[in-house]
């Protein structure tokens, strides 16, 4: 049984979920789940095979019923881990664990940084830290690409370009920057532009998360347990490579999961991966 809470801030009314009772059952600290930009129905099937636990879910700022009042949309790391802590101080259970996912990685290595009292463990799940890259400044440049294809072309022609740049293999050569543009066609979508360009994943107002560094010596320090993870189908991409980035900084090894970025997902967003086998592993990686 799911109950919804609104939490206002000065900027921003957090709408977050409790799946399950709280103080927790099993006195395990409750499991909170986080994806960016993604709202809480992103992860419907993972809560779905964490029945016995409580898990926590939130619509990040910006994204579906978390609204903003600052006039903004620009999306920060620093700004969502604020976000982060107000919701678990808000439980009032103590500190928690944690799933974070994508953009959700970014953000909860930065709570981390800020706040290791409030996560005991965090599997951090391909986080896209462009930064970290050997090939930063050619990552960087195919990250802009989208963006520009975004503003030229809409939603198609922008989402077209992102799937491109995911799924690339290795470093962005020269013959990455030389190759057309994706046909959107080729993806099932269309290429009609409806005249928007507020997508939290194409605009650029994200730029901020890919481009964090994160904080090293706030990580090797903290009390938190951090597990940095990646799915075993996207080895090679630019979150893969750029998870095994900072394990190298942080003298890790990167734990391996079930499928792809979101290995996790069932229907949702029409991303399906392995979820039963992904909850499976990130049961065993929490221990329980």
């Amino acid at each position: 049984m799911a109950t919804t809470h609104h939490l206002a801030t000065p900027d921003v009314t957090l709408v977050y979920d409790v799946h399950g009772a709280l103080p927790t059952a099993d006195g395990r600290p409750p499991l909170f789940m986080v994806g960016a930009p993604m709202g809480a129905e992103g992860f419907t099937t993972l809560v779905g095979l964490f029945a016995d636990r409580t898990v926590i879910t939130y619509d990040v700022r910006g994204i579906g019923r978390s609204e903003r009042s600052d006039g903004s949309l620009v999306q920060t790391p620093e700004q969502n881990a604020a976000d982060h802590h107000a919701v678990i101080s808000a439980l009032g259970a103590g500190p928690v664990e944690m799933f974070a996912s994508s953009g959700g990685a970014v953000s909860a290595l930065a709570l981390i940084a800020a706040h290791p009292e409030d996560v005991t463990t965090v599997v951090a799940h391909e986080p896209p830290l462009l930064a970290v890259l050997p090939d930063a400044d050619a990552a960087f440049a195919a990250e802009r690409a989208v963006h520009a294809a975004y503003q030229e072309r809409g939603q198609g022609a922008g989402m077209a370009a992102f799937i491109g740049l995911t799924s690339w293999s290795g470093e962005f050569t020269p013959e990455y920057a030389a190759q057309p543009a994706p046909d959107p066609a080729q993806f099932g979508m269309s290429a009609e532009d409806d005249g928007s360009r507020d997508d939290p994943l194409l605009s650029g107002v994200s730029d901020a998360i890919t481009a964090y560094r994160p904080d090293l010596d706030a990580l090797r320090s903290a009390t938190t347990r951090v597990v940095l993870a990646a799915g075993i189908e996207s080895a090679g991409t630019i979150t893969d490579r750029s998870t095994q980035a900072l394990a190298e900084l942080l003298g890790q090894e990167v734990v391996v999961f079930p499928s792809h970025h979101g290995g996790f997902m069932g229907g949702e967003h029409g991303y399906g991966g392995q979820p039963e086998a992904f909850a499976a592993k990130l049961r065993e990686v929490l221990g329980s």
